[in-house]
């Protein structure tokens, strides 16, 4: 087996290469070069913080893995990610870190709370983040919401509670968004909620017009709205979107799901201009 100061100096040289992938933006050659990283710590027993192992050693493994959760968003693997995130929380927790804590943390723990926003995982949400506001307090340090990785995801999802859709959009498709890495749980989050829209107005109207229709599930263009359409199943024609005919025990229901989609879309048009 190689020496460990064989094995220390190879693992510099691997993180030397995989910051020069990860600068190019070539997630094949950085993903070959964090196996190799993780071969090596494997070898040494550094996978899991240890009071054994050195600081340095401790916070190299620790930067390997972050940058394997954020390559992992990049590379579009939720749950390799979320594989990282759970191999993380020891180190960030282990005793012999504390003086030195990761610049990257709210990062990550910032995008982890949007991935549970992201698959609706509320409850999730709510237990990591008042666990984060329960530690920050013991510290004495500022509120969690002062850091911007943990206010973009905060601040969506109270959005989402009071039935603001128009400001999740506009969140997650301008310069508030905190990363691009953040980009890809928005995108998803954004086609979470563009689904509930559409489901809920089909149930309660007979049809749309394609212009209202846009500015209902806040689509770029009336072609994105028919190639929606048309992925829904529903049939265009003469400028106006026909949903399918809901069965007749669900008729009884229409005033209840008007009341829904009211509620969905008040930060819209005026509903009699939409239907």
């Amino acid at each position: 087996m190689p020496s460990a100061t064989g094995n220390s100096s190879s693992l510099d040289q691997v993180q030397r290469n995989l910051q020069q992938c990860l600068e190019r933006k070539d997630a094949p050659g950085a993903l070959a070069q964090l196996q190799k990283a993780k071969l090596i710590l494997l070898q040494q027993n550094a996978l899991v913080p240890s009071e054994d192992a050195s600081p340095s050693q401790l916070k190299m493994t620790r930067s390997v893995l972050e940058v394997g959760a954020l390559l992992s968003i990049r590379m579009k693997d939720s749950d390799s990610f979320v594989r990282y995130y759970s191999q993380l929380q020891p180190f960030y927790e282990f005793a012999g870190l504390q003086s030195a804590p990761s610049p990257k943390r709210s990062q990550i723990t910032g995008l982890y709370l949007l991935l549970l926003l992201s698959n609706g995982d509320y409850a999730g949400f709510h237990t990591l983040l008042e666990s984060l506001i329960v530690s920050e307090g013991i510290k004495g340090g500022k509120s969690v919401e002062d850091d911007q990785y943990i206010r973009y995801p905060v601040e969506l999802e109270r959005s989402l509670m009071e039935g603001s859709y128009d400001q999740v959009w506009r969140k997650t498709s301008g310069r508030e968004v905190p990363g691009e890495e953040f980009a890809l749980f928005s995108e998803i989050l954004v086609h979470t909620i563009r689904s509930e829209i559409a489901s809920c107005a089909a149930r309660s109207y007979p049809s749309l017009s394609i212009a209202s229709a846009k500015n209902l599930l806040f689509l770029d263009s009336e072609g994105a709205v028919a190639d929606f359409a048309q992925d829904q199943g529903w049939s265009l024609e003469d400028g106006r979107i026909y949903f399918p005919t809901p069965a007749d025990e669900k008729k009884g229901q229409e005033g209840d799901q008007k009341e829904v989609i009211s509620h969905m879309v008040q930060y819209a048009r005026d509903l009699e201009s939409i239907v």
